[in-house]
């Protein structure tokens, strides 16, 4: 795939899925069509979740053990007081960064916002040390470097860092516990015994790691969206109802995947899209091809946040669906709404430049904001 920054990598996963639904390439297969990603998500008893080397929880696991994880971190993420806890921190991080804003003000949306964002939003929650803000935001920036080398070492290293940082939130909390959601799942009682620290830090990886890169993909995606639809921007600046902006926000997404791909493994010979995939295989699912397949969405570039969200798979899809889906939605629905009362209007500065594989969206938006 081009590594040219104005080089859009979803015309190389349009291509694919053109050609074929299903490829195959150096014993691995990779499913770009919708129907072929949801076979794969939605049939756990032909592909595990149980990929990697590392541990990964919830969603490294499969059956029970997979849903007892997940009924004791699903509240965190969605019940309804939580997601109130969030909103309210959410909220007040946005004001301040805005506050700090002159207008008109140019920024680079992707790292100015939407990634200092992310980390003042998940410190505050996690009742982790807000001193941590710079040191999270140079890693957000190394892993983004890192992931796209394909420099195994250097990956490994870099999210030994992100453990290391973990275990030295735990290790105060060992000897006095807060009431910061640290301290409470360290203390949930869900599996009839503490969690242990392989455990928990597996847990916040999940959490913190796998969200605060992605979210600032996602405040790209939407940005760039509402800047070049001026007329949405409008509508939704104007007020619209949380169920309709998060319909948009999620079309939004869905038009430019920033999830790319997750993986499963075979657990016995099967076919998928009439290629054979034996026991053990790799298969890839490409979200953002999934969600651009003229097949279930016939004008995939075209904005229609009803007519295209029962097919919409941006969070996935099936048992290991994104447990993370409703906070990430508030997060995204607060930031517009914060962002959008602030200002009148918001423009691109400068052309923007391509997040390239694996992530998508942009790595860089200058925004105009006034």
């Amino acid at each position: 795939m081009s590594a040219d920054p104005t080089a859009d990598p979803r015309q190389d996963y349009d291509a694919r899925r053109t050609r074929c639904p299903v490829h195959t390439h150096a014993g691995h297969v990779t499913a770009y069509g919708h129907p072929e990603v949801l076979e794969v998500v939605t049939r756990p008893e032909l592909y595990s979740s149980a990929v990697s080397r590392h541990l990964q929880l919830p969603n490294g696991l499969d059956g029970a053990e997979h849903a007892t994880l997940r009924a004791l971190t699903d509240p965190y993420l969605n019940a309804p007081a939580a997601l109130r806890e969030i909103e309210t921190v959410a909220r007040a991080v946005m004001r301040e960064l805005l506050a700090a804003l002159p207008r008109p003000a140019t920024v680079e949306a992707v790292s100015d916002l939407g990634a200092r964002y992310a980390v003042r939003v998940q410190l505050r929650w996690l009742g982790w040390q807000p001193g941590r803000e710079e040191e999270l935001l140079a890693w957000i920036d190394e892993n983004r470097r890192a992931s796209r080398s394909g420099d195994h070492a250097w990956t490994a290293r870099v999210a030994e860092a992100f453990d290391a940082i973990i275990r030295a939130e735990l290790a105060p909390r060992r000897a006095q516990p807060g009431a910061d959601v640290t301290s409470r799942l360290m203390a949930d009682p869900g599996l009839g015994r503490p969690l242990t620290d392989e455990e928990l830090v597996s847990i916040l990886r999940n959490w913190t790691a796998g969200d605060l890169g992605s979210l600032a993909l996602c405040v790209g995606v939407v940005l760039h969206g509402l800047a070049t639809r001026p007329e949405v921007q409008d509508r939704v600046r104007q007020g619209v109802p949380d169920a309709e902006l998060d319909a948009i926000l999620d079309e939004l997404l869905r038009l430019d995947d920033p999830f790319v791909a997750n993986r499963r493994r075979a657990t016995v010979d099967t076919a998928l899209g009439g290629v054979p995939v034996p026991a053990g295989t790799v298969v890839h699912v490409n979200w953002t091809a999934a969600n651009r397949d003229p097949r279930v969405f016939p004008d995939p570039d075209a904005f229609d946040p009803h007519a295209h969200a029962a097919a919409n798979v941006v969070y996935g899809a099936g048992p290991h669906a994104c447990p993370g889906r409703a906070l990430s939605t508030l997060e995204l629905r607060v930031f517009t709404q914060e962002l959008l009362h602030a200002t009148r209007t918001l423009s691109l500065a400068a052309p923007a430049t391509r997040e390239q594989a694996p992530g998508g969206g942009y790595a860089t938006l200058p925004l105009t904001l006034a």
